[in-house]
């Protein structure tokens, strides 16, 4: 597999010491933009509790086999890291030091290396150690508190608002900007701590700037953007589905009431106290017709209205499959790398890495011999 001719990362070499959830994510997105990465995959093959024939967020790397309790796991996993620009790992604070291929131990031999660490609660403070996951990430950071209904619990965002936007997307974005300064005339290789903690605080910024001023009340569905707008939410429709809709825009609105048949009858849309008068009146004129029937009357106009397609039937969208926004590789259905460029093209371009397939090809490519060889633990 030609893995340096494809995106603006080719070139750049990353190790990634397996995990699950935003280390793999992120790995998987520096691979889509063209990096050639080394999955350090454990012999017992923990992972996402699926075949790993499926699991997409390996696609475009390659997968080595190390026991890092082995006698000579660390110094395999540091010869890689000699080789390397980065390494990413999103074990618990801590635990890599005591595998032996912690930080100190991998810019010891490799000065340059951008060491990439991916926790929930950061490599400090008091829940540092303990376990986490998403909702609780989120829950903390006050981002949670702001989706939903008011007077219902909370919803949960899958694990896109935490892991992968409040995680993977700033853990790239944390090498990158690492990598370009370790390139510097007199640059030199440091650690990222991405913290999911701090990540999804951060996407939060223009919501805390508003709350500053006035313009966010601290209650859930109560504001403009977090369903409190009967303008700027989902709708049912006849058939059982929903439509999107988003005209914040006065002309955008004026048509979108236009097209819904309730311009003569609505309520002005800025008088907060009658907003429940408005969202009731949408919501009846949408159960009116189906989702396909209302799509119709909206397709090619400007009122900011779509329907809400499902995981199966999004790939199928005209304007989706007119873009290849989604690909098929190896009889898989997928999202396609993101963002584009015009230059350096990227691509999927092999499907989810097989634990330890690729050994012997990283050994030649990288030059790393030793990562084929198994020696035992003398005192094992």
């Amino acid at each position: 597999m030609t893995t340096t001719e494809h995106g603006p990362l080719a070139g750049v070499r990353v190790v990634e010491l397996a995990g699950i959830g935003p280390g793999p994510f992120a790995a998987m997105l520096l691979a889509d933009l063209g990096a050639d990465v080394v999955r350090v995959d454990r012999p017992d093959g923990s992972g996402l509790g699926i075949d790993s024939a499926y699991d997409l967020t390996n696609r475009n790397k390659r997968s080595v086999l190390i026991d890092l309790k082995a006698a000579d796991g660390a110094a395999k996993v540091l010869d890689l890291a000699e080789r390397a620009d980065i390494l990413i790992e999103g074990y618990r604070p801590g635990v890599a030091e005591r595998l032996g291929v912690g930080p100190a131990a991998a810019l010891a031999r490799n000065p340059r290396l951008v060491y990439g660490r991916m926790t929930g609660w950061g490599q400090d403070g008091p829940l540092a150690e303990r376990a986490g996951h998403d909702i609780a990430y989120i829950a903390l950071t006050g981002t949670l508190s702001v989706i939903g209904k008011p007077g219902e619990p909370p919803t949960v965002p899958a694990n896109l608002v935490g892991d992968y936007a409040g995680g993977s997307l700033y853990l790239v974005v944390g090498v990158l900007a690492a990598l370009q300064h370790a390139r510097t005339p007199g640059g030199r290789g440091q650690v990222v701590d991405a913290a999911i903690v701090d990540g999804a605080a951060h996407l939060a910024t223009m919501i805390h700037g508003m709350l500053a001023a006035g313009g966010w009340q601290d209650r859930r569905g109560s504001n403009l953007l977090d369903g409190g707008c009967p303008f700027y939410g989902s709708y049912e429709t006849a058939d059982g589905q929903y439509m999107a809709v988003g005209p914040l825009e006065q002309r955008f609105y004026d048509e979108f009431s236009t097209l819904l048949g309730i311009e003569d009858e609505a309520p002005d849309r800025w008088d907060t106290a009658r907003w429940e008068e408005l969202r009731t009146l949408v919501a009846e004129r949408f159960r009116t017709r189906t989702r396909a029937q209302w799509t119709e009357v909206f397709e090619g106009t400007d009122a900011c209205v779509a329907p809400v397609l499902s995981l199966r039937e999004a790939p199928r969208h005209p304007h989706i499959a007119a873009r290849s926004t989604f690909v098929e590789h190896g009889g898989l259905t997928q999202p396609a790398p993101a963002p584009r460029f015009s230059a350096t093209p990227v691509s999927v371009r092999s499907g989810p890495a097989r634990p330890g397939a690729d050994t012997e090809a990283v050994a030649a490519d990288w030059d790393v011999p030793g990562i084929t060889r198994t020696r035992k633990d003398p005192d094992g």
